[in-house]
């Protein structure tokens, strides 16, 4: 597929450029990529490295991704490219997010291709696209023209993603997207710079999200130790709250993975007890991989 120039950059000094997607604002040297793996510097202009590079194609049930409140029963075309802006010890889907361009192997699609694909499965119950699996930000330029055309011919747009993007190219995007699930790693600050993140930058992309009409699901996967204590939980749903007490939140089970393989997972009775302390504010609120 032809190279596509990326969207959110500009020059800079020594033939580098400044990517400004997301908060990282990576400069990128030349023939190098960004931290996602997923944006490279090709003699002074930035590509959209892994556009239209699939590593899953699915079709999922809608609750998978999760997104319970959202034409529940339905199914979705799940695709997946590679890279990532954090760097999660835990991550569950490592062997894509940090996925090197020269290590690609998937498949090839255009936006095109997807939503003619997205619309023969429309007769399988499928309503549209979710983009998930690695982190589908870093490839924005393919999710925005897919979302363009899907919704152009009556279907949706779903979004799962660390919310770790810029303000701008995030507004530029939301008029597309029906409904997103944005996972809320913790509550901390700090536990926030382990992985890559800065807190107040997610929570402006939820806010953002909330504010713009789209359908909102939040999730917050619990590592133990890190970010399991019901205060942190009962902070986390009041604020959650404050934008809409029916927002859902999925309170999802660690398992190990990863830099983590041989941490426990999650135990059951933490779950419970942090569906009870987020259930105090919030009226939707689902344990994940609990069984």
């Amino acid at each position: 597929m032809k190279n596509k120039e990326a969207l959110f950059y500009r020059p800079a000094e020594n033939r580098t450029v400044q990517c400004e997607l997301c908060p990282h604002m990576c400069k990128i040297a030349e023939g190098r990529t960004g931290l996602c793996s997923a944006r490279r510097n090709a003699n002074g202009i930035l590509i959209a490295e892994s556009y239209g590079k699939l590593t899953s194609v699915a079709l999922d049930p809608i609750e998978k991704k999760p997104l319970n409140r959202f034409y529940p029963g339905s199914k979705i075309l799940s695709l997946g490219s590679y890279g990532c802006n954090f760097r999660c010890a835990f991550c569950q889907n490592h062997s894509i997010s940090m996925l090197k361009p020269e290590e690609f192997s998937g498949r090839e699609l255009s936006p095109e291709m997807v939503a003619e694909i997205s619309k023969n499965l429309a007769d399988k119950g499928n309503i549209g696209v979710a983009y998930t699996y690695n982190e589908p930000l870093v490839g924005y330029e393919f999710v925005k023209d897919c979302a363009r055309a899907i919704r152009s011919q009556g279907q949706k747009n779903a979004l799962v993603t660390n919310g770790f993007i810029n303000p701008e190219p995030l507004r530029e995007l939301l008029p597309h997207i029906d409904a997103a699930n944005i996972d809320l790693k913790t509550f901390s600050p700090a536990f926030y710079g382990e992985l890559g993140g800065r807190l107040e930058c997610v929570k402006a992309t939820i806010e953002s999200v909330a504010a713009s009409g789209a359908h909102l699901e939040v999730t917050v996967l619990i590592i133990p130790g890190k970010n399991d204590s019901a205060a942190e939980m009962e902070g986390i749903s009041n604020w959650i709250a404050g934008l809409g007490k029916n927002i859902a939140l999925h309170i999802s089970r660690f398992f190990p993975a990863h830099k983590m393989r041989r941490a426990d997972p999650t135990p059951a009775e933490t779950m419970h007890r942090l569906v009870e302390a987020a259930s105090k504010n919030l009226n939707h609120v689902y344990p994940g991989n609990l069984y």
